[in-house]
């Protein structure tokens, strides 16, 4: 069985009695960075062996843990926060299992996305996750398109080297909010327009991953 597992983003409170559970009673669990795992394997003294599994190693480690789960392991599957496969890896490895019929599971959990979602008071009914936001002029454009066109709410992940020279890409026409930290002690959320916010964040030191939400109404 493989078990998707989510783990908390920030405050490693949040997460639940089931995921302790189920991480404690694998066989092995597969991790973005080891480091940040065993943090929380740590804390909450947790035996299980962990093994690195990201963007660089997924393919060519997909075949073993096929394997492993065709003898009948339990494995794990966690990012380093909240909801695995979700703009990082293991849909590969998820796809993979279902093609094959092996079982798989998904422990629910934190998720960085409907968190700030909650918090920012923008429309709820409708909304679209679209990933990292584009690099390149021509897929910026494409981005905004989708959002101006959206009724709901758009959310973003945003890099914090890259958040200034976004917010200069961004018409006036959207209300923005910018969450950072989430569940953590300066857990803070910016809202306004995007030239208001980035005179507000230019001078300031801009660190961690940032959750973009953009909205016309």
């Amino acid at each position: 069985m493989l078990y998707i597992v989510a783990t908390p983003i920030g405050n490693l409170e949040d997460i639940t009695l089931r995921a302790l559970s189920t991480l404690k009673n694998v066989d092995y669990i597969l991790c973005e960075d080891t480091r940040r795992t065993k943090k929380l394997l740590t804390h909450y003294e947790i035996q299980a062996k962990a093994f690195s599994f990201h963007g660089f190693n997924e393919k060519s480690k997909e075949d073993m843990v096929i394997g492993h789960l065709r003898e009948g392991k339990k494995i794990a599957l966690v990012s380093d926060a909240g909801m695995p496969t979700i703009s990082d890896p293991g849909s590969m490895l998820v796809k993979r299992c279902q093609k094959e019929s092996l079982p798989v599971t998904c422990i629910p959990g934190p998720s960085s996305i409907v968190t700030a979602l909650a918090l920012s008071g923008m429309p709820t009914t409708s909304f679209q996750f679209l990933g990292f936001f584009p690099k390149k002029n021509g897929e910026i454009l494409k981005a905004i398109d989708k959002a101006s066109s959206f009724s709901g709410s758009s959310i973003f992940f945003e890099s914090p080297h890259r958040l200034l020279k976004t917010l200069k890409k961004l018409p006036e026409t959207f209300n923005v909010s910018i969450a950072k930290e989430l569940t953590k002690i300066h857990e803070t959320l910016f809202q306004g327009k995007a030239s208001t916010l980035y005179e507000l964040l230019k001078d300031r030191s801009i660190r961690g991953e940032y959750v973009l939400l953009l909205s016309s109404e």
